[in-house]
């Protein structure tokens, strides 16, 4: 996939996979091209070159199909402050034409142990609270790709420990986990495969041992920096999958 933004080349001919029961982590500096990728494979960017496929749909030719097959959690939650997070949750699961809303959105609420708000406006809510009711509309429908964009920002340890429950969740159940991170930590802790992009590159993708092998670090935050300093002097030695 390719993008620009007038001048500025945002993604540039990145081509990597993120397989079903895995979770696959998009990592870089800020600017780097992560939540462009996302936006293109949630179908609300258009590439200029290339292709993308989900589930075998071509995000371009099939974007409403795609839809139905993703759930989204943007990098800003996005929720609509003047309605409960029970109803932000219902409008999303009826958006996907779901006939056993009511039953899904209480499921999903439980599982997330939002049930203490659901009747509240989202406008009063919390960062920790924004994100799972966002993290509940994007599941209540059941999705085999899961896609989140920079999940933990500004969350507390007990809402990042409820979502990388979910995001587990998701993984043991045969579902594809895509999410971005500029959060080293994060990364190691949750990823199966990790992508680095660097100026809209894909600088080196592959296990974190895989990683650390190819560039001779013992510390996963010491090959993101070597990787990530070596693709700004142009070096293409690493642009390829390890590990």
């Amino acid at each position: 996939m390719s993008k620009r933004f007038g001048d500025i080349h945002a993604l540039r001919e990145i081509d990597f996979s993120a397989a079903d029961g895995h979770i696959t982590g998009l990592l870089g500096p800020n600017g780097a091209g992560k939540s462009t990728a996302l936006r293109i494979l949630c179908t609300t960017l258009r590439a200029d070159g290339g292709a993308a496929t989900l589930d075998g749909l071509d995000i371009r030719a099939a974007p409403l199909a795609v839809r139905s097959r993703i759930g989204v959690l943007p990098h800003n939650a996005n929720l609509y402050g003047n309605l409960t997070a029970r109803e932000n949750i219902a409008y999303y699961a009826a958006l996907q034409g779901m006939r056993n809303r009511a039953e899904a959105v209480a499921q999903v609420m439980a599982k997330l142990d939002i049930e203490d708000i659901a009747d509240r406006r989202a406008k009063g809510f919390s960062q920790g609270q924004r994100v799972r009711v966002a993290l509940a509309r994007a599941l209540v429908h059941d999705p085999q790709t899961l896609i989140l964009d920079e999940p933990t920002n500004g969350l507390d340890v007990m809402a990042t420990r409820a979502l990388r429950d979910a995001i587990g969740e998701r993984r043991n159940a045969g579902c594809c986990v895509l999410f971005s991170s500029h959060v080293m930590q994060e990364v190691a802790a949750l990823c199966d495969r990790i992508v680095i992009l660097a100026a809209g590159s894909v600088a080196l993708a592959g296990s974190a041992d895989g990683i650390r092998a190819a560039t001779g670090c013992d510390d996963l935050e010491d090959a993101f920096v070597s990787v990530v300093g070596n693709s700004s002097d142009g070096d293409d030695a690493y642009r390829t999958w390890v590990g």
